[in-house]
């Protein structure tokens, strides 16, 4: 393992890969191999995109990715897709849509199926991000799986989440549906050639205006406060009618209000200033409290995950299948509750330890 990750971390694509897989499939050896790479993790500019399907999501990162290509960066992408209930399998077909980036050294595409995971990423997703971050990639981009609002784990993976719409997709009820507008830094309204894109964007106005009256922040679909340096200020919505707000326009106050930005990826055009959004906001987390604090409720919530999932284990496993089934029976039956059966478990395990 200490070979496979001196070759990664050195530059090696193939080993690369198969580290990924090792901490990707998870056990004692991902967890040795994350041990070892964290030290050299925190450098790369962790950027989340998601939202509906055919919203166009994948190409806007394959601009994204030509963008920041150009300015001699590093790119390492993330694509997420869902898993067949029924046969476990997954069609990977972000790498399809990403062709254009093919054969360029300084990227690297990693698909990855959930797995079951919900939430919009695999179970692995931030454990990959921090192998490549590790490996020196300078921007890392990660796709979520694009099944709707309740896409809301990419918040505690990503520094920047952009939450991607489109007209025509009924996006005027969407946009007034808590959950994955919360959590955007920066909103993209992609597709802005069709019918009905000035319609998007004054919806999504309209929402936003709605959720800045308070000092407070919306940080994994909760509210978190901002301690503000200056204290507290009156409101700035940052428009003017109702034309796009730029991210300049956004970082008038000590809160960062949410850019709204026009781009048709498919011809490249307002890309550049998604990534001048990007580079704003990530200066904004730099200057204000609100970046350490997000910093803080990501460990937070990791350590969480990972405790939790490291008992369940440890308490399944000490309890044997047979205790587990015998609770599976008594429930079916009606003889007991699930609480009270898990209740039941809980002592059992205690006695056993």
């Amino acid at each position: 393992m200490a070979a496979l990750i001196d070759r990664a971390l050195a530059g090696d694509r193939r080993s690369l890969a198969r580290l990924i897989s090792r901490v990707e499939n998870g056990g004692p050896d991902s967890w040795s191999a994350l041990s070892i790479v964290y030290p050299r993790t925190g450098r790369a500019r962790i950027i989340g995109i998601t939202g509906s399907p055919g919203t166009g999501k994948s190409t806007l990162v394959s601009e994204i990715a030509k963008l920041y290509r150009a300015e001699k960066l590093t790119v390492g992408i993330v694509a997420v897709d869902p898993t067949s209930p029924f046969s476990g399998g997954a069609v990977l077909g972000d790498r399809i849509r990403m062709r254009d980036l093919a054969g360029d050294a300084g990227v690297f595409i990693r698909s990855m199926a959930t797995r079951g995971s919900l939430g919009g990423l695999a179970r692995a997703t931030t454990d990959v991000v921090k192998v490549l971050d590790a490996a020196g990639y300078d921007v890392i981009v990660i796709e979520t799986v694009g099944a709707g609002q309740s896409e809301i784990d990419i918040a505690r993976t990503a520094d920047t989440v952009i939450v991607v719409e489109a007209p025509g997709l009924g996006d005027e009820v969407q946009a007034i549906k808590a959950g994955i507008l919360e959590i955007a830094d920066i909103l993209v309204v992609n597709k802005a050639d069709r019918d009905g894109a000035q319609s998007t964007v004054n919806a999504l106005h309209a929402m936003i205006d709605l959720g800045t009256t308070h000092n407070r922040t919306l940080h994994h679909g909760a509210l978190m406060e901002v301690n503000s340096a200056s204290g507290s200020r009156a409101r700035h919505t940052a428009r003017d009618g109702m034309r796009t707000v730029t991210a300049e326009q956004s970082q008038n106050s000590d809160r960062w209000y949410p850019p709204i930005l026009m781009t048709i990826a498919t011809e490249g055009k307002g890309i550049d200033k998604v990534i001048e959004a990007i580079g704003q906001h990530r200066q904004y987390l730099i200057d204000q409290p609100e970046g350490q604090q997000r910093v803080r409720a990501r460990v937070s919530i990791e350590l969480e995950l990972i405790l939790g999932e490291s008992l369940l284990n440890r308490l399944l496993a000490g309890l044997g299948s047979q205790a587990i089934d015998h609770a599976i029976d008594q429930v079916m039956k009606r003889e007991i509750d699930p609480y009270t059966a898990v209740e039941q478990l809980q002592a059992a395990a205690q006695v056993r330890a």
